[in-house]
């Protein structure tokens, strides 16, 4: 896990783990957002690009403007702009300045075994993080042929839509749904497609 974590005398290498582990989930959650959506409750998103671009699941939003919550404490309203039930992504834009904007990493690189990190709002308690490693890469059974980052860690209730993230914090997944036990999260190479799409298309307009 790569964190800026200096050793100290005495510090055991579980201590230095802990310290590496919550400095990325602290660097995680930063651009990780809580997003409202009327009376249907509460989901995760994450500020994906400049200008105030926020990608989410498709099920987590469903009306033209949601609220968007940030970690530090501000709130604001966000467009969506496009939603695909399909690949269950969705993008939200929004005129606030000065979004933290996650670092995004390579999904295509990820392997089998590696350390994981999920970030969101399970229950609606912002900030919340989880870790476990990826179990595999691929499709599952009933949901076709798309490909699944699958890994074991606990998602509930809020965290869809929020980051998966590798051991350095770079946000390589859009977390979805649990199966199997598994949580499963869209690849960030599938996020990046869709999001370029939807960009020309708001330029076209």
């Amino acid at each position: 896990m790569a964190a800026n974590v200096a050793w100290r005398e005495g510090s055991s290498a579980s201590t230095l783990f802990d310290a590496a582990l919550a400095t990325v989930g602290q660097k995680l959650s930063r651009s990780t957002v809580q997003i409202i959506d009327g009376r249907r409750g509460a989901g995760s998103g994450v500020i994906w690009r400049a200008p105030g671009w926020i990608v989410t699941n498709a099920h987590v939003v469903r009306t033209p403007r949601v609220k968007v919550h940030l970690p530090d404490g501000r709130k604001f309203d966000a467009e969506l702009v496009a939603r695909d039930p399909d690949n269950d992504l969705a993008a939200l834009h929004a005129d606030e300045l000065n979004l933290p904007i996650a670092e995004i990493g390579a999904s295509t690189e990820l392997r089998v075994g590696e350390f994981v990190i999920a970030a969101g709002c399970p229950y609606g308690l912002r900030g919340s993080v989880s870790a476990g490693v990826v179990h595999a890469i691929g499709p599952v059974g009933a949901l076709g042929d798309r490909q699944w980052i699958q890994a074991d860690l606990e998602l509930a209730p809020g965290n869809s839509g929020g980051p998966l993230a590798d051991a350095r914090g770079r946000v390589i997944g859009i977390n979805t749904m649990i199966a199997g036990g598994l949580g499963l999260a869209i690849p960030s190479r599938d996020v990046e497609q869709f999001l370029r799409r939807v960009m020309l298309q708001k330029r076209a307009a």
